[in-house]
C-alpha cells in the first residue's frame, strides 16, 4: 500500500492566496472543510468558517489559530436555513470587506437501499448537500457581481459519475452540484467570477471512520490505485488550486480527485 507524502501539507507556503478572503461551510472537525480552511490560511488568505455545531466549530477556529498564527472568523450557520445564509454571507463581508472565495463544503450522506428510503431521508440528504450549495452561491452572487470577481468552489464527489447501492441520495444530490457548477459558471462567466468543483472519490478521518464502518472503508480504499484513501490535506490541495489564479482559465469544471477512473 502506498503511503501519502507529507509535501503538500508540510512543504513551505507560497502564498497563492495572500490579500484573499475565503469563506468555507461545514468546516469545523476534521474533514476536508477544515483541511480546505487551514490550506487556504497557510497560503495567506483571510479565512472565515462556518457550521452549524457551535462548539466544534470554536475548537475548529482555536487549532486554526493555534496552527496558523491568525483566528479565523467563526461564524455558526445552518446551511439550510436562508436567514442563516444571509446572516453569514453579510457578516464575512462586511467583516473583511468582501468575499473573494466561497467554498461549498457542506453535505449529508448516508446508507440506504431505494426500497427503504423515506421522503424524510432523501429530503434530507438532498437540502444539506444540493440546495445549500445553490443557496449559498446565490447569497455570495449578490456580493460578487457588483465587484464582477470572485470564485466558487463546491465540494461534489465521484459518486456524482459512479453508481453505488445505498447512495442513491447522495448520489444524486452530488450530480446535482456537478450540474449546478456547470450552469451557474455560465451564468456568471461576463462577470469575471469562476465556478468549479472539486469530486473527491474517499478521504478518510475522524468523523467519516465513527460514521462508517471499517470493513467499508477499507474496501473502498482498496479500489483505488494507490491501494489507500486520499488524506483530507490532499484533497484541500485542489481547492486551493481551484482558488488560487492558477486555474484562472478554468470555470464550469469538476476536477476528480482520486486514483481510480470514473
Amino acid at each position: 500500500m502506498s503511503e501519502p507524502t507529507t509535501a503538500g501539507r508540510a512543504g513551505p507556503a507560497h502564498n497563492l492566496l495572500a490579500g484573499r478572503t475565503v469563506l468555507v461551510t461545514a468546516a469545523a472537525g476534521t474533514g476536508i472543510g477544515y483541511a480546505t480552511a487551514r490550506r487556504c490560511a497557510e497560503e495567506g488568505a483571510r479565512v472565515a468558517i462556518s457550521d452549524r455545531h457551535e462548539r466544534r466549530l470554536a475548537e475548529a477556529a482555536d487549532r486554526l489559530a493555534e496552527l496558523t498564527g491568525v483566528r479565523p472568523l467563526a461564524v455558526p450557520c445552518d446551511v439550510t436555513d436562508q436567514r442563516q445564509i444571509d446572516h453569514l454571507v453579510d457578516t464575512v463581508a462586511a467583516e473583511y470587506g468582501s468575499i473573494d472565495v466561497l467554498v461549498n463544503n457542506a453535505g449529508l450522506g448516508g446508507m440506504v437501499s431505494v426500497l427503504e428510503m423515506t421522503d424524510e431521508q432523501w429530503d434530507a440528504v438532498l437540502g444539506v448537500t444540493l440546495t445549500s450549495a445553490f443557496k449559498m452561491t446565490r447569497a455570495v452572487l449578490r456580493h460578487m457581481v457588483p465587484r464582477r470577481r470572485g470564485v466558487i468552489i463546491n465540494n461534489a464527489s465521484v459518486l456524482g459519475w459512479r453508481a453505488q447501492a445505498g447512495q442513491a441520495h447522495y448520489a444524486a444530490a452530488k450530480a446535482g452540484v456537478m450540474a449546478l457548477t456547470r450552469c451557474s459558471a455560465m451564468d456568471v462567466a461576463e462577470y469575471g467570477i469562476r465556478i468549479n468543483a472539486v469530486a473527491p472519490s474517499i478521504a478518510v478521518h475522524a468523523h467519516l471512520a465513527r460514521v462508517t464502518s471499517d470493513e467499508l472503508l477499507a474496501e473502498l480504499a482498496s479500489r483505488e490505485a494507490f491501494g489507500r484513501a486520499a488524506e483530507p490535506w490532499e484533497v484541500a490541495n485542489v481547492f486551493v488550486f481551484l482558488a488560487s489564479d492558477y486555474s484562472s482559465y478554468m470555470t464550469g469544471e469538476i476536477v476528480s480527485v482520486s486514483s481510480q477512473h470514473p
